[in-house]
């Protein structure tokens, strides 16, 4: 096997492909594999390992499962107001808000609606998780890894929070819409996300009207989405914007209100024309800086962080010359001697998302589990599904790992070893202190002005109130409903036996053991210092060398040492 090149696109041979380059394929292209995977990769050629992973339309997805809404929608809902104060008010003025009427008379009159209010908040976020758990899902069961991967890194450039959006079925949508782009052609994907409802709503959309346009799409698109920062000027934003007023949607639809739409001239990048939000999009695609800026950001999800200049323009015109369309584009970058050089191997730290599923890929799970919940490792890692930070979506590379993260990274390597069943508590069920302080003091018998008093106030406080709502009523009352409405999220251990891995792998000693555990689990390997540590633990635990003698209770052994695998700097790394 001859040396490969840094920053070199041509392909590597057939006397170069090796089951280790196959791992560092599947790792990057997917989400790793069992060895079992790794070594029908290895058998074929460099080009058929590739184009299995890159063209997957064919590969038969149909065991996976579509998403089982709750069915919690309805029409009502459509204008949720932005506030409570937006949903009273609107009550106080017509009589009704998100489909409820206020009271014809009695205590708290709008009481209904601020049930109503809070119900959606939680109810949405809820079914936000479900969805999330349901695309973690897909990324364990899936034949097709790089569709998910690809709709992961998607999703972190056109980034959108249901913090913001407030509506489960924007955002299943966008989905969607990213994981049909997710390997096709880019220009194609820009027009269709610049039209998504979840982005429209996101980037206020409904406030870029004729004589008062809102600059937050048209900054983005370029600054984020497309050519990066330096590339435009602050007219071209301004002009951009002017360009895309009138744009919005009717719930799921695309729609443009002409008569909120700016036709005058204007000047963007250098041409001038009466140009229309399309207009703006098909001029973006045509500079090169665009290319470039995009080659280089799939170059860093998928290779590595450090690239130079001018191999980012070499990626650019690799991009451009095919039509911005993905496929080819990764299928160069895939084969190329660059992807498979030192520099690129084992030097990608993974994303909280790639940690998880990753490991329960590698373990054989047919299924992701519920234990641990999905939702509370991501924020504790930093990465919550459907909740970017920002626009900007996810920090990359070393942002992901610092000492107190990679303590939290064995945390979990441990839940997954030795599930937490004892303590473990659905987060899903978990409303918050203030709520649970209000249920008790309800169920004590308390009115319930007094019982949503702040601590520590005197029982005479709620003398005389006269309200109209209460908020920490209606967030109880809102939680009870949400929670009897939306379906719950499976909730069972990772079932996977590690005994019935060394069998297969063949392994007798505790050293094989050691060794088949690292081998399934790594892709850097570990210090000879540590293996002979983990296999002097593992004979000390098991009383024996030979793992066979300790058959009937070597699981346990085992899993601690694949836990301190897991908890080790090399597991971070793919």
């Amino acid at each position: 096997m001859r040396p490969t090149r840094s920053e070199s696109l041509a392909p590597i041979g057939r006397d170069d492909w090796t089951e280790s380059r196959a791992a560092h394929l599947l790792e990057r292209a997917g989400f790793g594999g069992t060895p079992a995977e790794i070594a029908r990769l290895a058998l074929m050629s460099p080009e058929q390992a590739v184009a299995s992973l890159v063209h997957y339309a064919a590969i038969d997805n149909a065991h996976l499962p579509p998403f089982d809404e709750s069915g919690i929608w309805d029409p009502s809902l459509i204008n949720f107001p932005v506030s409570r104060p937006a949903a009273t008010e609107l009550a106080e003025r017509t009589g009704e808000a998100m489909g409820v009427r206020r009271k014809a008379g009695g205590l708290r009159p709008l009481q209904p609606v601020t049930n109503r209010f809070f119900y959606w908040l939680r109810a949405t976020v809820l079914e936000t998780r479900r969805l999330a758990f349901w695309w973690l899902d897909r990324m364990v069961r899936s034949n097709r890894p790089l569709e998910e991967k690809m709709t992961l890194f998607w999703h972190g450039h056109f980034a959108t929070t249901e913090e913001k959006l407030r509506d489960y079925r924007k955002i299943a949508l966008q989905l969607e819409t990213l994981r049909t782009g997710a390997t096709g052609n880019f220009g194609t994907l820009l027009v269709a996300i610049s039209k998504d409802p979840a982005m429209l709503v996101f980037l206020d959309a409904a406030q870029n009207v004729k004589g008062a346009p809102n600059e937050n799409f048209g900054r983005e698109v370029m600054e984020l989405f497309t050519m990066g920062v330096g590339n435009y000027t602050e007219d071209d934003i301004r002009e951009a914007a002017r360009a895309f007023t009138g744009w919005g949607n009717n719930d799921l639809t695309f729609v443009v209100d002409e008569t909120k739409h700016d036709d005058g001239m204007k000047r963007f990048l250098g041409r001038e024309g009466r140009f229309r939000g399309d207009d703006i999009l098909r001029i973006i695609l045509e500079q090169k800086q665009t290319a470039t800026y995009i080659a280089t950001k799939l170059y860093r999800f998928f290779v590595r962080d450090e690239v130079s200049p001018g191999f980012s323009e070499q990626l650019g015109a690799l991009l451009r010359d095919n039509g911005y369309e993905i496929a080819p584009f990764l299928m160069t970058l895939f084969l190329s001697e660059d992807f498979y050089a030192e520099a690129s191997v084992g030097s990608h730290i993974k994303s909280p998302t790639e940690l998880m599923v990753s490991t329960y890929r590698k373990l054989g799970l047919a299924a992701m589990p519920g234990i641990p919940d999905p939702t509370m490792v991501g924020k504790t890692l930093g990465q919550v599904l459907l909740y970017p930070p920002t626009v900007a979506g996810w920090g990359q590379g070393k942002a992901w790992v610092t000492p107190g993260l990679l303590f939290e990274r064995a945390n979990f390597a441990r839940e997954v070893m030795f599930p937490n069943i004892v303590d473990f508590t659905d987060p899903n069920y978990n409303p918050g202190e203030e709520i649970r302080r209000v249920n008790r003091n309800i169920n004590a018998g308390m009115e319930i002005t007094a019982a949503t008093l702040e601590e520590g106030a005197a029982p005479s406080s709620a003398a005389g109130i006269q309200e109209s709502f209460n908020t920490r009523y209606a967030s109880l009352v809102g939680y009870q409903e949400a929670l009897r409405r939306v379906k719950p999220i499976p909730r069972a251990a990772a079932q996977f036996s590690l005994s019935a891995m060394m069998n297969e792998a063949g392994a007798q000693t505790t050293g094989e053991a050691v060794d088949a555990l690292a081998h399934r689990l790594l892709r850097v390997p570990l210090a000879p210092s540590a293996r002979e540590a983990l296999v002097s633990l593992l004979g000390t635990e098991l009383g024996t060398s030979a793992i066979s003698e300790a058959e009937t209770y070597r699981e346990h052994g085992l899993r601690m040492v694949a836990h301190l695998i897991m908890s080790s700097p090399q597991y971070q790394l793919a």
